[in-house]
């Protein structure tokens, strides 16, 4: 007889408390339920369950064999499921959170095309820069920039690198000179973006040497990335911004980069999720297209 159907038999018995249940269970005769039994006992050369007219119960060697029974048939279960969604399109609901103006602009599009590939996935998108925490099951995958901390039981990877530019409008330059190398910021007006109370430092990378954390003098200060790209326009000052966020007003000739012997700083991007034993393929799908979508959205062009 197979072995796990004679193990499916035995589990079904020991659950219901009797052959004649199990044999309803599993539309199968009493002696047949009997029989698959007495094979495992014959197989290991012990007794699984005691036996009188009245009852059954299981032995010691029983007990232990039936957990381990147990445990092997959701075993077999979860791969048998895991192959049926490989096979499968990706379907059901796909919850996902990301920040807002990345999301919106970045992530959310790459989404959107999955759905339309996937008739049968559904995209519920939440849009907040507070990070949530994904072990409530609120959310299949998170988007974040940055630095992450570190948190048992949740998966990363890096899925691009978000460039950083200093750029300001064509009037802002002719009024005020182009800067030409990180010092030179002193003499300008900055744009710069607070949060928490907090003004970010703009960042420039050296090869050998620690990363530039330098605040340029400010007079203006934003908690929105869009709000401080439409005042760069507006030769307000001079911004550091997302390359995705300016990129349409580099091109339309808008907002122009400057500092171009600078590199530009990277921030890097992760699609997150819970660790499980199987990961969905819905979710297995989209962070493999954002990844192989995003970093062409990151970076910019080469001067």
């Amino acid at each position: 007889m197979d072995r796990l159907t004679s193990m499916a038999v035995f589990v079904k018995t020991v659950e219901l408390g009797s052959f004649s249940a199990a044999a309803a269970a599993l539309d199968l005769s009493g002696p047949m339920v009997g029989k698959h039994v007495q094979s495992l006992e014959d197989r290991l050369g012990t007794r699984l369950l005691n036996r009188t007219t009245r009852r059954q119960s299981l032995t010691e060697f029983g007990r232990t064999y039936y957990e381990h029974c147990r445990a092997i048939l959701n075993d077999v279960e979860a791969a048998e499921a895991l192959a049926a969604d490989q096979a499968s399109e990706p379907r059901g609901r796909l919850r996902v959170t990301m920040p807002v103006h990345f999301g919106r602009r970045c992530v959310a599009p790459i989404l959107l095309d999955l759905a339309r590939q996937y008739s049968a996935l559904e995209l519920d998108l939440a849009f907040s820069d507070r990070l949530a925490d994904l072990a409530d099951g609120e959310y299949d995958l998170a988007l974040r920039t940055g630095d992450l901390e570190d948190r048992a039981g949740i998966i990363s990877r890096r899925v691009a690198r978000q460039q950083m530019v200093v750029c300001a409008s064509p009037s802002y330059l002719e009024t005020h000179g182009r800067p030409e190398q990180v010092e030179d910021l002193n003499k300008h007006e900055a744009l710069v973006y607070r949060r928490a109370g907090i003004v970010a430092p703009w960042l420039f990378p050296r090869s050998d040497l620690p990363t530039i954390r330098f605040t340029p003098p400010y007079r203006f200060r934003f908690d929105d990335l869009d709000a401080i790209a439409d005042a760069a326009t507006a030769a307000m000052g001079i911004a550091w911004l997302p390359y995705w966020l300016v990129r349409d007003r580099i091109d339309d000739g808008s907002l122009t980069p400057v500092l171009s012997r600078e590199p530009g700083f990277l921030y890097d991007c992760y699609a997150l999720w819970l660790q499980t034993p199987h990961m969905p393929r819905k979710v297995r799908i989209a962070i493999d297209l954002i990844a192989s979508t995003l970093p062409k959205l990151m970076s910019a062009p080469s001067p």
